[in-house]
């Protein structure tokens, strides 16, 4: 399986919705996560950050008409361990690793999200301290919601200027149609979070994109540095 161009699979895709992107680029692990939006509900959000993480936060709170399914901490750290998710299901798989359960079993308890007749697929990660992570969908059977199906992939060595790219849509539509397949494998090359923020913010659609993190975790000592881009 070749890498892919993550800026040319972008370019291409003028809605691939929310997206998680874990790897590893040069000695470091890599998190992406990046929010888009079609209505002005979706579009009226940045990214702020938290002692843990981030969250999303009205950037016109008089303009916010319904907060389910937009307001939430997409990152939160779990020990030494990052949480990557599209909604709320990053707190359930928070409790559930500080109760001692798994990954999986937090999101065995969860499904894809209410927003019929789109039925929005959770994608959620977990990026482990020695770069390893673990990637998941949970989705309707081809837009029946009788069933949820749900799948988990985990990387337990990360290579080097790769990782795996999972998002929401395959592209606009009405309904907007999930994500099909495997994550994608892309290359990651860029050395710092605010080169890899640079290029993954200009290849998004510049109607659609709202918000955008990147946060690099020294492989070495743990320490951090990211780069958040925000619309507003």
């Amino acid at each position: 399986m070749k890498k892919e161009n993550l800026s040319a699979l972008l370019e291409s895709n003028p809605y691939p919705g929310r997206g998680i992107v874990l790897g590893k680029s040069g000695e470091s692990a890599v998190a992406v996560y990046f929010i888009m939006g079609r209505s002005e509900n979706s579009r009226n959000r940045v990214f702020v950050p938290t002692e843990d993480g981030i969250r999303t936060q009205a950037h016109d709170p008089s303009k916010m008409t319904d907060p389910s399914l937009i307001i939430y901490h997409p990152v939160r750290e779990a020990g030494r361990g990052l949480i990557v998710t599209n909604g709320d299901q990053t707190d359930t798989i928070r409790d559930y690793i500080f109760r001692g359960r798994t990954f999986a079993e937090a999101l065995k308890s969860r499904t894809f999200e209410p927003d019929g007749p789109n039925w929005t697929p959770r994608i959620s990660g977990l990026l482990s301290p020695d770069g390893s992570f673990q990637l998941s969908i949970l989705k309707s059977a081809d837009g029946n919601p009788d069933c949820c199906c749900r799948y988990f992939y985990h990387y337990d060595a990360p290579l080097p200027g790769e990782g795996r790219f999972i998002h929401t849509y395959t592209g606009d539509g009405n309904p907007l149609p999930s994500f099909e397949g495997e994550p994608v494998r892309v290359a990651l090359e860029e050395d710092t979070p605010e080169a890899l923020a640079d290029r993954v913010w200009a290849a998004l659609d510049p109607d659609n994109k709202v918000s955008l993190f990147v946060r690099f975790v020294s492989l070495a000592d743990g320490t951090c540095r990211e780069a958040i881009r925000n619309r507003y």
